[in-house]
């Protein structure tokens, strides 16, 4: 077990005894006060305890090496595991709902004693300790199941105190708020299980790369000598600890294989040892270096190109003489007509030079 693996795990216990303790002690004050409002926190509590338990089995099974079946391991089944979570945060604020629903429309009298009201409180500052403690290790750790856990104790903490307030106001009123109150904490709950969802399904689908860790990168590539550049960074994850991707460099054409070879082994292992990603490929666009007409051309076209709104960047500019073949790639905003702009810089760049067979490659904006 590596140390993330660990680090997750007894995190997850920890999380697992003080939710199941906090949960025994709600119950108890909620059933004798007759409050649906502590009752239903209880509940939230022992939903809390399973989600960690969920955690640590996805954990688990996520630390699982890589098989012929999937041989790039399992890392995603923290993904997984981080949905489930989420559905089983929206199905106990789901019941609490309808709990809550059925104590408005027969509601019972609350009988708050002191002792309850100081075990309330009592759990709403283990709560915050808790909940700062499981979101701070998630962060560090990039888990996304122990970071839902953390900030879904913390609101849990809230949620409390306004139970807390609830009593204060029935104490000194004699106005029961409780049923409501208890609302007003299933929509919460069941808002918090949506936003995990939609987290998790976004990072499944494949989110942007970290605009810090691309620049970080490109500057890494681009720091060895005769790259002109660093371009189309994409990385896949295969786990929160688990990047793989692929980059384009620009070297000069008089390289040879080998010392492409040479190149591409060093800013892999550099990467690799930097940043922690993996490289499986080192995509080579070639400059012109001996051709004083491509380097006018060069500089012409691209000012063209990079004249149109919602043009980001123009990279791997290279023209071959014999053929007459130009052919570059351009980034575009996802916020433009990339069709139309694509079409209108091609008939643009083929009239200023006819004699050129044009190729332009329209790249995505994937990363900073």
């Amino acid at each position: 077990m590596d140390n993330r693996e660990k680090t997750i795990v007894r995190t997850s216990i920890i999380g697992i005894a003080a939710n199941i303790v906090l949960a025994a002690f709600k119950a108890a004050v909620g059933v004798f006060s007759h409050s649906i409002a502590i009752v239903l926190d209880a509940v939230n509590n022992l939903s809390d305890a399973l989600s960690s338990v969920i955690t640590i089995v996805g954990t688990k099974l996520a630390g699982k090496g890589p098989d012929k079946k999937h041989p790039l391991g399992h890392g995603r089944v923290e993904y997984l595991t981080a949905m489930v979570i989420a559905v089983l945060v929206m199905y106990a604020g789901i019941t609490s709902l309808v709990e809550s629903v059925k104590q408005i429309i027969n509601p019972d009298t609350p009988d708050y004693k002191g002792v309850s009201l100081i075990i309330i409180a009592v759990s709403v500052l283990a709560k915050v300790v808790l909940g700062r403690y499981v979101k701070s290790v998630g962060e560090r750790v990039k888990s996304d199941s122990l970071i839902a856990s953390g900030t879904d104790a913390t609101m849990d903490a809230a949620i409390s105190a306004s139970t807390l307030v609830a009593a204060g106001i029935f104490l000194w009123k004699g106005l029961s708020l409780e049923a409501y109150l208890g609302l007003i904490i299933s929509l919460v709950i069941i808002k918090a299980g949506i936003d995990i969802l939609r987290e998790t399904i976004s990072q499944i689908i494949g989110e942007r790369v970290d605009s810090d860790l691309a620049v970080d990168i490109k500057k890494t590539v681009s720091g060895f000598e005769d790259v002109a550049g660093a371009y189309d960074l994409i990385l896949h994850s295969y786990g929160p600890d688990t990047l793989m991707g692929s980059v384009h460099i620009e070297v000069p054409d008089y390289y040879t294989a080998d010392r492409i070879d040479s190149l591409t082994r060093k800013i892999q292992k550099e990467v690799y040892e930097k940043h922690g990603v993996v490289l499986t490929a080192v995509s080579i666009y070639s400059r012109n270096t001996h051709d004083d007409e491509a380097s006018k051309i060069r500089t012409e076209a691209m000012h063209i190109v990079m004249a149109h709104e919602g043009v980001l960047q123009v990279h791997g500019f290279y023209i071959d003489m014999e053929t007459k073949t130009m052919t570059f790639d351009m980034v575009v905003d996802f916020g433009a007509d990339r069709d139309a702009v694509y079409t209108h810089i091609l008939e643009e760049i083929k009239e200023k030079y006819p004699d050129y067979n044009v190729r332009i490659t329209l790249d995505s904006d994937i990363s900073d």
